[in-house]
């Protein structure tokens, strides 16, 4: 009965987790869309884009750390598997919200942009590309929605999962002296 509830429990903080930290990112990449509208100097765009990456980066780090503390204190008996097996279960979570926003940003809501963006590639290089290159670039612009997704599906579990083996490791803490008995002296 009591893993039951643990793992319920689990899945239940990891969607939480997961909708933060994926909404986190999702708004990541709007704000940088409507950064790219606003004229700006260059350095002062690169040092903006970088605040903004890094705030996201740090973010992220402490929002997972968060959720699982707050587990490991709702929930006593969890483990540092257990702490490590919610960081898993959040980060596919989250990395499926951000995979899909993304794909639908790449494929509806932003799509003229990339289409812009497609073309004048095209124009620039195409000078340089035969004919079957060109052929080739043409279908992989067709399919970058589904590229999109599977790349930023498979690049953000593995980040997540990697972050909450390292988070998890001190997470509940563990105390070296906790099996330590004086001998009588």
């Amino acid at each position: 009965m009591k893993q039951n509830l643990l793992r319920r429990n689990l899945w239940n903080t990891a969607g939480k987790a997961g909708l933060a930290l994926g909404g986190v990112s999702a708004a990541f990449l709007f704000i940088s869309h409507a950064l790219t509208g606003v004229v700006l100097p260059g350095f002062i765009s690169s040092l903006l884009n970088f605040a903004l990456w890094a705030g996201k980066f740090g973010g992220c780090i402490w929002l997972m750390m968060f959720f699982m503390k707050r587990f490991v204190t709702e929930n006593p008996e969890a483990g540092n598997s257990t702490t490590y097996r919610l960081g898993m279960a959040s980060a596919f979570l989250s990395a499926l919200i951000y995979a899909a926003v993304s794909f639908a940003d790449v494929a509806f809501i932003s799509a003229d942009m990339y289409s812009e963006t497609m073309d004048m590639v095209m124009q620039q290089m195409g000078s340089f590309m035969d004919s079957n290159t060109s052929a080739a670039m043409e279908t992989m612009f067709e399919r970058l929605p589904q590229y999109m997704f599977f790349s930023n599906l498979i690049y953000c579990f593995l980040y997540g999962t990697v972050l909450s083996f390292i988070l998890s490791r001190s997470i509940p803490s563990r105390n070296p002296f906790a099996d330590y008995k004086p001998e009588d002296q």
